[in-house]
């Protein structure tokens, strides 16, 4: 089998993954967490809030709320990311639509009801995640700020203080807006969702670091830095078999880590990579 027969199995296998992923956190917000009075979080809460207050349909609030950060992902994130994001929400907000009508009973008690669909929740989005999707536009938006406070100062954060302020916020509405249960139990699913998606994707929202070995990086090296906007370390290196080489580091954010990879495999170049989470980088200028 050749490399773009695989690579397009590939693909289509994590089209597959994101739509199943989609389908479970669908199910998950329609069938467990609504009906024992709880919350989605991120754009997908603000979609339940403003359905929840205006009386308007569930789906048609959450797909306006995933939208615009949609677009702005195209823009800062490309067209790749874009495509696979929208497919999950449509697939997402059609779940919903489904699922809603759907009788289905969770015969335990109401907290047990809420942790399990949490999880389920969790699992799913980290399916998407895992495959390069995103159906959270609270995600895009730590993104984007990590790109631009990055692009700024020089300086690399992690999406992690973002993405809990962005639901703080959520749940803060929840909570005045709706009921404090409505906001507690949300919060509970964000805990349990949180837990796994950290799992299964190595804490995606921290900082990675993408090391590089191979002979002859320049020509990556500049791609990297025209498509990406992002610098890179190099050093001379040398294998017990391969004898010199040169090895590239590279920061960047877990929605850019696919792009930094397609970027490497379209070169012919042969190389050895590692992936690293980071937690903090500090600048002492």
């Amino acid at each position: 089998m050749s490399n773009n027969t695989n690579k397009s199995y590939s693909e289509f296998l994590s089209y597959i993954f994101i739509i199943t992923g989609a389908l479970m956190a669908s199910f998950s917000v329609a069938c467990i967490l609504l009906p024992n009075d709880a919350l989605d979080y991120g754009t997908a809460g603000l979609g339940i809030i403003a359905s929840k207050l205006t009386g308007f349909n569930l789906s048609a609030c959450v797909f306006a709320a995933f939208l615009p950060f949609i677009i702005a992902g195209f823009f800062a994130l490309g067209t790749h990311f874009t495509i696979k994001a929208l497919i999950g929400s449509a697939v997402y907000t059609i779940g919903l639509e489904i699922f809603e009508n759907i009788p289905f009973t969770l015969d335990t008690e109401h907290f047990i009801a809420v942790a399990f669909g949490g999880a389920i929740l969790g699992g799913g989005l980290s399916m998407i995640l895992r495959f390069g999707g995103c159906i959270d536009g609270s995600e895009i938006l730590a993104n984007i700020v990590v790109d631009k406070v990055s692009e700024k100062t020089g300086k690399n954060i992690s999406m992690t203080s973002i993405l809990v302020s962005f639901n703080i916020m959520v749940y803060t509405l929840a909570f005045f807006l709706l009921n404090q249960n409505s906001a507690l139990l949300g919060l509970l699913v964000y805990i349990v969702a949180s837990s796994i998606i950290d799992h299964f994707t190595d804490h995606f929202e921290s900082i990675k670091r993408v090391t590089i070995i191979t002979k002859n990086p320049d020509a990556m090296i500049d791609k990297i830095r025209n498509d990406m906007k992002k610098t890179c370390t190099v050093m001379n290196s040398y294998g017990a078999i391969a004898g010199k080489n040169k090895t590239v580091i590279c920061y960047v954010t877990y929605f850019e880590l696919r792009k930094l990879r397609d970027i490497i495999d379209s070169f012919e170049e042969k190389a050895f990579i590692t992936v690293s989470t980071i937690d903090e980088i500090h600048i002492k200028s």
